[in-house]
Parts: structure tokens; C-alpha cells; sequence
């Protein structure tokens, strides 16, 4: 099943996009996420996808209580992200109606943390693997490791992940498609489903994603292009078949 995953990243409390990550080129397109979110829940949304940017930059979770204000008002379930780095901020997150959370610089800096929260938690841990140049970034992508993007996936799907979030970050917000062949890879190495993020732009994007649904590709995430009108979520899940 092949899942459209509109976004929310949140920084000082709005609704905002960055362009390759960077925190210098942030457009703000909704004072309320909250807001933002029920919008895209009444468009036939099946999910919200949150990422704390604040979070992500600070090293721990810093916009839980209003991830929380989402999770309980919209009647989807929501993944986020952003700055998990313990089991506590993990536990916090889920009890407070998140559905799913997805680790990110942890899962290179701090195995054992990403073993116990896989082993805890299960198919409610995702893992974001960010990748420059076939590299994982970390640390809201202002670092770049010297780990590949397809050695961590294989070693994380080894302990038991199974939902892999992929992000092209050359192709972020620069609404020029996704990277098929890198997502279609990783989903086939890692032998898990694998979500597709970054470069979204156009419906010939979604349907290039979509038909490797059978391969591993499970889903897209949708930025940029839901903001400036460029894709229409309603209209994206009928082409899909999905609506």
C-alpha cells in the first residue's frame, strides 16, 4: 500500500519550509501547525508526517507539547521526528498520541539507544536516513558522516527495522523530483519498506514512486509542492488510485 504523507515542519512554534535543510532559507506558510495539520487531514490526508526543526538542531525534542496538540486533534496518525536522542523523549512522544517516531543522527551516533527503542518499540520507530551525496547527514544535516545511506539501512533492518524514511537532501525543497533509483536501492538492500522524502514536486513524481510499491517503496512525503499549490493532496490520492 503505497501511503501520501503531507508535512509539518515546525520551527518557533509555526509551520515552515526550509530549502536543503537550511535554517537561513525558512519560509513560513502557517502561523498554526495545528491548523495545518486538520487542513490536510480533511484533504483525505491517511497521515501527518512532523518534524521538530527545533528539535532536530537542539539535540532533543523542543515542540512536543504542540506535536502532542496535533497527534490529539487530527483523527490520522502522526509520525515526527527531530531531535530523539533517549528512550524518555521517545516514551514522552508516544504517550502523548504520536503513532510513530523516526530517529535520525541517533541511529549513527548511538547504536545501543536505536537497538533498545527497535526492540521496544518495533513498527512505531522508523529510521530517517538523510543522505548528501550517498553519505548519512546528521545533526539537522549540518554534518555530514562517513557512513553510506545503504550500509546503515541493511545494518538497522538487521535489528529489526522495518520502515526506512529516505531523504535526498540535494533534492529538498527544490522541487526538482525525487531521487527514484537511490529510494528504489535502499528499499531493495535494506529488504524493508522504505518512505520517499525530498524533491516531491510534481503528480509524475508521486506515480514514478508509487510504481515501485511492490519493490518496497511504501509511501512519499509531500512539502513544498502541498504549500505552493503545486500538488493537491485530494487530487494526488485519485490519481493514485488511492483515494
Amino acid at each position: 500500500m503505497f501511503t501520501l504523507y503531507p508535512a509539518i515542519d515546525i520551527r518557533g512554534g509555526k509551520c515552515v519550509r526550509l530549502i536543503q535543510g537550511d535554517y537561513n532559507q525558512e519560509t513560513v506558510y502557517n502561523d498554526s501547525p495545528v491548523e495545518a495539520a486538520l487542513a490536510w487531514a480533511e484533504q483525505s490526508g491517511k497521515w501527518i508526517h512532523l518534524v521538530d526543526l527545533d528539535g532536530a538542531k537542539a539535540g532533543e525534542p523542543v515542540n512536543h507539547q504542540l506535536i502532542g496538540d496535533i497527534a490529539r486533534s487530527v483523527k490520522v496518525p502522526v509520525q515526527t521526528g527531530g531531535g530523539l536522542r533517549t528512550v524518555e523523549n521517545v516514551e514522552r512522544l508516544l504517550s502523548l498520541g504520536v503513532s510513530r517516531v523516526i530517529i535520525g543522527t541517533a541511529a549513527i551516533e548511538n547504536r545501543p539507544f536505536v537497538e533498545e527503542v527497535l526492540r521496544r518499540f518495533g513498527e512505531q520507530v522508523a529510521i530517517g536516513i538523510d543522505a548528501r551525496n550517498g553519505y548519512v547527514a546528521t545533526r539537522g544535516w549540518l554534518e555530514t558522516s562517513e557512513v553510506k545511506a545503504e550500509d546503515l539501512a541493511v545494518q538497522l533492518a538487521e535489528l529489526g527495522a522495518k520502515t526506512f524514511i529516505f531523504t535526498d537532501i540535494s533534492r529538498d525543497g527544490m522541487m526538482q523530483g525525487p531521487n527514484v533509483e537511490a529510494i528504489v536501492r535502499l528499499a531493495q538492500v535494506s529488504g524493508q519498506s522504505v518512505i520517499a522524502s525530498g524533491g516531491v514536486s510534481r503528480y509524475e513524481d508521486l506515480e514514478a514512486l508509487a510504481a515501485y510499491a511492490d519493490k518496497g517503496v511504501a509511501g512519499a512525503i509531500i512539502g513544498k509542492a502541498l504549500y505552493t499549490g503545486s500538488i493537491e493532496l485530494g487530487e494526488a490520492h485519485r490519481r493514485l488510485g488511492l483515494a
